[in-house]
């Protein structure tokens, strides 16, 4: 962003040694006291300077970044670029003061000599999120102090803080694989690394498959059956119709909203490394539905669109009328503070279609309820003591259906879960006709 002011302006100092050096000289010819001309000579040589090193041009500043793309913690160069400052002696620069944005030197303000170098700062945000990198004011001072030019707004560069995503490694299965190609052993029999029997020879099966020693004592040729491995589905769902709790940035306490982004944009790199297809949906008033992909690519709009979420409720219906759109086979992972009963809903409609589901609680445990001026504290309390309660009742009725309800805590938080519905999607069920 591009600064620019159209003219040097004299400065209050260069306008008082003007006016005191011209009644001085004046006062000296007129009353014939030459004392007065030696006590206003330092103030003449100063403005005759300072006139004579007025500033030509016009001048323009603007900031620039050393990096577009941050995840929060992240650091990078503010550097300001200064075009047309012939004469300038000195330049200030003061930062504007942004939420969750963290500036060295600490107290947001410069100044130095132009012919010592850029004024730079350096500059991160600690929450992920859109932020205003750059931002701020920029003033020139000509030699002697008597020109100045500004100071003048810097505008930042909105950039887009991406969550911090800590890999983990899991060798948990996905319980319902459904996919061509990936790392969890399928239900079907195919080309895959495990053993799943032996059964008598066939045409069409390949040779190399021959187990010579169960051939060679039953006198007919028998081949060995793997398990085909396939990729799986993950759709995350997550909680962005509220925030509870205070976040302090990436260093200090977490708010829910902080919990769920984190925490998705951790089981998602984690899916796009063991080769799975994730689709992400944001439940709140502009619900969006990231589409199912695959790769790097497809994990860095992920990140991008869990940056963009906003706490903001749904308008009325808006929740209740949503389709998940999940595919056969995929693992719907919610990731909710679980305090809105729509929430309830959508993981029991998942359950009851059949795919494997999973609710990452992901309340803080030092939550309260923020109280406004005019609310009274003690109906404030017990109004967010009743909400609790409903809440650990809906999360007991999940549990009931079958529906495992793991509260966040850090990278592996799922695994365990993860196995159990594998194992359980293994076991024979009974069909009724």
């Amino acid at each position: 962003m591009e600064a620019q002011s159209s003219v040097w302006r004299p400065t209050g100092s260069l306008a008082r040694s003007v006016i005191v050096a011209t009644v001085g000289v004046v006062a000296s010819v007129v009353g014939g006291r030459p004392v007065l001309l030696v006590l206003v000579a330092p103030m003449v040589v100063t403005a005759a300077f300072a006139l004579v090193r007025r500033p030509p041009g016009r001048p323009s500043a603007h900031v620039t970044l050393g990096h577009r793309l941050l995840h929060e913690g992240q650091g990078t160069l503010s550097r300001l670029v200064l075009t047309g400052a012939e004469g300038a002696e000195q330049v200030t620069r003061v930062a504007a003061r942004e939420p969750y944005v963290r500036v060295h030197p600490a107290a947001g303000r410069a100044s130095r000599l132009v012919a010592g170098g850029p004024v730079d700062f350096e500059v991160s945000p600690r929450r992920w999120g859109r932020r205003t990198l750059g931002d701020g004011a920029v003033a020139l001072t000509s030699a002697w102090g008597g020109f100045r030019w500004g100071p003048v707004t810097t505008g930042g560069d909105r950039i887009s803080v991406l969550p911090t995503s800590v890999p983990y490694g899991s060798r948990a299965e996905s319980p319902q694989p459904r996919g061509l190609v990936g790392a969890h052993r399928s239900a079907r029999t195919g080309s895959g690394t495990e053993f799943s029997g032996i059964r008598g020879f066939e045409p069409g099966d390949r040779l190399r498959r021959i187990n010579w020693r169960v051939s060679a004592r039953s006198g007919r040729l028998h081949v060995t059956t793997t398990r085909a491995e396939e990729d799986a589905g993950v759709l995350l769902v997550v909680d962005a119709l509220a925030d509870h709790g205070r976040s302090d940035g990436v260093d200090g306490g977490e708010s829910s909203l902080d919990l769920t982004v984190r925490a998705a944009a951790a089981v998602a790199e984690h899916a796009v490394r063991q080769g799975d297809r994730v689709s992400l949906r944001v439940l709140g008033r502009d619900s969006r539905q990231l589409g199912y992909g695959a790769g790097w690519v497809h994990l860095r709009r992920v990140l991008g669109a869990l940056a963009a979420v906003q706490p903001v409720a749904a308008q009325d219906g808006e929740v209740e009328r949503l389709q998940l759109r999940a595919a056969e086979g995929t693992m719907v992972v919610v990731l909710s503070p679980m305090l809105a009963e729509v929430l309830g809903t959508v993981t029991a409609t998942a359950l009851r279609r059949g795919l494997p589901t999973l609710v990452v609680d992901t309340l803080p445990e030092d939550a309260a309820p923020a109280v406004t001026r005019g609310t009274d504290p003690v109906a404030a309390d017990l109004a967010w003591r009743l909400r609790r309660l409903e809440r650990e009742q809906v999360l007991s009725s999940l549990a009931a259906l079958g529906c495992p309800v793991v509260p966040w805590r850090g990278p592996g938080t799922i695994d365990e879960v993860t196995r159990r519905l594998a194992r359980r999607a293994q076991q024979p069920r009974v069909v009724v006709r």
